[in-house]
């Protein structure tokens, strides 16, 4: 199956009632979704942006050393 192929389910009259989506489009489209809700608030907008744009950091290894994990 082609990883962008969607599948549609129809009842015994031809009405399209449900469909089938790649998990991976599914993942992208929960992904959505879920950066619409939180850019609904002002706040975490503000964050959500200042997160993207910051420079600097720790590496997952540091991050991990510091959790003790």
């Amino acid at each position: 199956m082609n990883a962008t192929q969607i599948q549609y389910v129809s009842d015994e009259a031809g009405h399209t009632i449900s469909v089938i989506v790649p998990i991976e489009l599914w993942r992208e489209i929960e992904a959505e979704r879920e950066t619409a809700y939180l850019l609904q608030s002002a706040a975490m907008k503000h964050r959500l942006l200042e997160a993207k744009n910051r420079q600097s950091g720790l590496s997952f290894e540091e991050a991990c050393e510091k959790l003790g994990v």
